[in-house]
């Protein structure tokens, strides 16, 4: 017979209860904001055919668009995680949401701008206005991840909490394709960055009720020096990568400068007393690993949101809102792959074989095809692919962190994905300039076409490449591999909470 378990006292059941409930709701909220953040890396895509045919840019210049927002957000990430563990996660997470919506509020009134005004004076406002959004994002992003990771424990509720992290990232990704296609139809493309403002002010003012006070884990001070060295050196070898306006040597100088800024990071970051980057977290397999491995994951995951929505509109034709309705099954196939890599183990090399895959099937564009026969399968795979490896990457790298250092290690795994993402869209799009010389002898489509398909190739060799890297590291460290899920970590550096003494360790 089944032993018998006695009841629980209503008044217990019904505090139970609460507490579930209002870890739902914080869940809920955390993940709204994430889902915030990623919304505007791909929400712009779709506008900006829109976009450039109203302010008149080039296709440098739309990708400057996108740019401004991944750099900003990449480069200030480990700031952000620093300000974090510095003056507390819950006052980050609220300035960094109020300086996202007022990014946000800025870029809706570019649209306005340039109908009025001017187009360039519209252009100009626009790309600040990006850069705002950035900056919010990089202090938000790594404070709600903060948060999440100290109301979680580690194992299989952490599992849970990062799946459902990652489905929020891959919902955010794909939800901006089709928001940014039937806002841009209905409403004009100005309206892409109203929603952003309209989503925020409720998170915003749920903050009080959701998210607990700050308790100050340490004390400490920003490292200056080492926040502008990796600023100036990502933003000069992201635009040096990214530019072909300039002189060959000015494009060869640009971002070796940027190379040097951020190499002289390491002395400098050697004699800071609170450097912006804990060598202990530097001095940890599995952070290195899955960072590394996130830098090259945001390089496809960018490129491929970038130049897909360019292929249906300039290529085929489609309106916004048909390409974005279009992405609907790859943002399905994300969403639960990114719920299912929560649960299960084993999923980072497959689904970065899976994504190379499916970017090499992608890259089979033809100039007059079709979306059920020519990108309904290869679409749906790449998004399997990168649900799969996102969040087992996302957990490798805060796996084995301390407290302490919660917001520095969120993020800078987001400053990986971010960087990754703004590098590879630079590189990929140099990849795809070429074909842009041999459009007159074939024809603007065909030529466009050619470019994409080099693109696609090159980010199915990215993708190839991050594979082998896990692969590695699976070997070199079997205990920390993709072969398990790095949630169920019992390293004795994991999270401890604000009721808990810190963990000492010999």
């Amino acid at each position: 017979m089944r032993a018998h378990t006695p009841a629980l006292p209503d008044h217990q059941l019904a505090q139970h209860s609460h507490r579930r409930g209002a870890t739902l709701a914080r869940l809920t909220l955390l993940a709204s904001a994430q889902f915030l953040v990623v919304l505007n890396t791909s929400i712009v895509n779709v506008a900006l055919p829109a976009v450039g045919g109203d302010l008149g840019l080039s296709q440098s210049g739309m990708t400057w668009v996108v740019n401004a927002y991944l750099i900003a957000f990449g480069a200030l990430l480990p700031v952000g995680g620093r300000l974090a563990d510095v003056f507390g996660n819950r006052r980050s997470f609220v300035a960094g949401l109020a300086l996202f919506a007022a990014g946000s509020v800025g870029g809706s009134l570019a649209g306005a701008l340039a109908a009025s005004v001017s187009s360039g004076s519209g252009a100009g406002l626009l790309i600040a206005s990006r850069a705002v959004q950035g900056i919010g994002a990089a202090v938000l992003s790594p404070a709600a991840l903060a948060i999440l990771l100290s109301q979680s424990p580690p194992g299989p509720v952490r599992g849970r909490a990062l799946g459902v992290w990652g489905a929020a990232s891959a919902a955010g990704g794909a939800a901006g394709v089709l928001l940014g296609g039937l806002l841009t139809s209905v409403l004009g493309w100005w309206s892409v960055f109203a929603v952003s403002a309209a989503i925020g002010v409720p998170v915003l003012l749920a903050v009080p009720r959701l998210i607990p006070r700050d308790v100050r884990n340490q004390q400490g001070r920003l490292d200056l020096p080492g926040a502008l060295a990796a600023t100036a050196g990502l933003v000069l070898l992201v635009h040096g990568l990214g530019s072909r306006d300039g002189s060959s040597l000015q494009n060869l100088v640009v971002p070796a400068a940027g190379i040097l800024l951020l190499l002289a990071l390491v002395p400098l970051e050697r004699r800071a007393k609170d450097p912006l980057i804990p060598p202990l977290l530097l001095g940890n397999r599995s952070v290195v690993a899955g960072n590394v491995l996130m830098l090259l994951l945001g390089a496809v995951w960018v490129g491929t949101f970038f130049f897909l929505p360019l292929y249906q509109q300039d290529v085929l034709d489609y309106s916004p809102l048909t390409a974005g309705l279009t992405q609907l099954p790859l943002a399905a196939a994300l969403m639960a792959a990114s719920t299912l890599a929560g649960r299960l183990r084993g999923t980072l090399l497959p689904g970065l074989l899976l994504l190379a895959a499916g970017l090499l099937w992608l890259a089979r564009l033809p100039v007059e095809g079709s979306f059920v026969a020519d990108l309904l399968g290869p679409t749906v795979l790449t998004g399997l692919g990168l649900g799969l490896a996102f969040v087992p990457l996302t957990a490798l790298g805060v796996s084995g962190v301390d407290a302490r250092h919660a917001g520095v290690a969120g993020g800078l795994i987001n400053t990986t994905r971010q960087v990754g993402g703004a590098l590879g869209l630079a590189l990929l799009t140099t990849l795809a300039a070429p074909a842009a010389a041999t459009a007159a002898v074939v024809g603007p489509a065909a030529a466009a076409v050619h470019g994409y398909r080099r693109a696609l190739v090159g980010a199915a060799l990215i993708a190839l490449l991050a594979a082998i890297g896990a692969a590695v590291h699976s070997v070199r460290a079997p205990g920390r591999s993709w072969s398990r899920n790095p949630t169920d970590s019992t390293h004795p550096t994991d999270i401890t909470y604000a009721h808990e003494k810190p963990k000492e360790h010999s």
